[in-house]
């Protein structure tokens, strides 16, 4: 996609960024944008074939690591690896995230924990270990959903995990703050990736009649991760094509 200049993206040059999640899809457009964007990027996930296959592809500015985000010491060691190489981490995007579309009586107790634990619990543990190694002027991006805004019959621990997402990033804003980091969240819409098929979805009652793509929320990320959003903290960016409008 096109890197022309908005005012403060400039300011992601020679940046350290970590996106958790970042092998394919929404993810993986968000390391290349920050890539193309002059970072230096940790691309974190689960699916170690095809985050190697994006690292290798991307060449040396981006790394591939393992991470489990429900693990706290896999987060720490993230951290440890990261600041060993890079000397600090600057940019946070907790993108990782599981999906699940059931009715209410088929999600058993241990499906309700693991939404939780991978969308939400992950979110919080990789803000509590990253922010730490994070210089003043750092940002974390928490992707949420309009999942988390509105209700969700088909999906109620996405729905209740992606709330407490927003819960989380507008804590953690005032939280840092005072050490000058910023907290924002994006809550995207039907965006078209391997995990929800947009295209099966019915958009053309939208106001703007289409799924999103992963560059667009990608923009909106490195955007909120940038100078150019240097006063926005505790902010919920929605990309929904206009469902909630």
């Amino acid at each position: 996609m096109s890197t022309a200049t908005l005012p403060g993206l400039e300011s992601l040059r020679d940046k350290v960024a970590v996106v958790t999640g970042g092998a394919r899809g929404q993810g993986a457009a968000e390391v290349r944008l920050f890539r193309d964007l002059g970072c230096r990027v940790v691309a974190a996930d689960v699916l170690d074939d095809e985050g190697r296959r994006l690292a290798d592809e991307l060449g040396p500015e981006v790394g591939y690591r393992h991470l489990d985000v429900t693990d706290a010491g896999a987060w720490g060691d993230l951290v440890a690896a990261t600041t060993a190489e890079h000397g600090r981490i600057d940019v946070l995007v907790n993108n990782a995230g599981i999906f699940r579309k059931a009715a209410l009586d088929e999600w058993s107790p241990e499906d309700v924990r693991r939404m939780i634990d991978v969308n939400l619990m992950g979110t919080i543990l990789g803000i509590q270990a990253v922010a730490p190694a994070m210089p003043r002027g750092g940002a974390i991006v928490n992707i949420a959903s309009t999942a988390g805004i509105r209700g969700y019959g088909a999906a109620l621990p996405y729905s209740a995990s992606k709330w407490g997402v927003r819960g989380v990033s507008r804590s953690a804003a005032q939280g840092l703050a005072r050490k000058g980091i910023r907290v924002n969240c994006v809550c995207p819409g039907a965006v078209d990736t391997p995990m929800i098929d947009a295209t099966a979805l019915d958009v053309t009652r939208l106001p703007i009649p289409r799924a999103g793509s992963t560059d667009e929320i990608a923009a909106v990320v490195a955007f909120l991760a940038s100078a150019a959003a240097g006063y926005c903290t505790g902010a919920e960016v929605v990309v929904d094509g206009g469902l909630n409008a």
